[in-house]
């Protein structure tokens, strides 16, 4: 196998620690364990390491040493902050199309999430949550817009702190919420998407807070 699929490999599997939260904030991440351990060289982990600090999953001590970042109160208010930007913007560019085709989408995403919770595979309703806005930014059919969405690295923050929180009142009111953001967008209800999406912002920025 190629040193760069190697390196993938390597990425991949320390990326999905991380998101699960099995590796967790301030982990120290030793080269030559993890090369032992999925049997590949020290380059290919080094290589995965690096496209890992590019993500801001990892980064590396100032005396050497590469650990899993650690969550931080500016990380929580700078990822909100953007959050709104980026998804109220792309929602009331979703009012102006009127796209019934995403409206369903969106539906059978909440529906998965739903399923997700009742039989408490809550991965899977963590990963129904990212779709869920990753579905609104998507609908605006905007290029860019999508593109500084998916590299903002919001999607993978949005994972790291749904695999930490366990409460399931946090998983009926995300239900609730998105699923008041559909209602509103059937009904042409701007106000009423606009105020849900900003107290989902709001509550998901509160509990990041207490975690971090």
């Amino acid at each position: 196998m190629k040193e760069d699929s190697l390196a993938y490999k390597v990425y991949l599997e320390v990326r999905k620690k991380i998101l699960s939260s099995q590796l967790v904030g301030g982990a120290r991440l030793v080269e030559s364990a993890w090369a032992d351990k999925l049997n590949v060289s020290r380059v290919a982990v080094r290589e995965a390491f690096m496209r890992l600090a590019g993500e801001s999953l990892v980064e590396f001590g100032e005396k050497g040493g590469c650990f899993v970042k650690k969550m931080t109160v500016e990380d929580v208010k700078d990822i909100r902050e953007l959050r709104e930007l980026l998804e109220i913007g792309a929602l009331k560019i979703l009012f102006s199309k009127k796209n019934k085709q995403l409206i369903e989408d969106l539906e059978l995403i909440c529906n998965d999430f739903s399923e997700m919770v009742s039989k408490g595979y809550y991965g899977g309703a963590c990963e129904a949550d990212v779709r869920f806005h990753e579905r609104i930014i998507e609908g605006t059919c905007n290029s860019r817009l999508i593109s500084i969405y998916k590299n903002s690295n919001i999607p993978l923050f949005h994972m790291k702190l749904g695999a930490i929180m366990g409460q399931m009142e946090d998983y009926l009111d995300t239900e609730k919420e998105h699923r008041a953001i559909v209602d509103a967008l059937k009904a042409d209800d701007w106000n009423k998407a606009y105020t849900t999406l900003v107290h989902h912002l709001d509550r998901g920025e509160q509990e990041a807070l207490e975690l971090v």
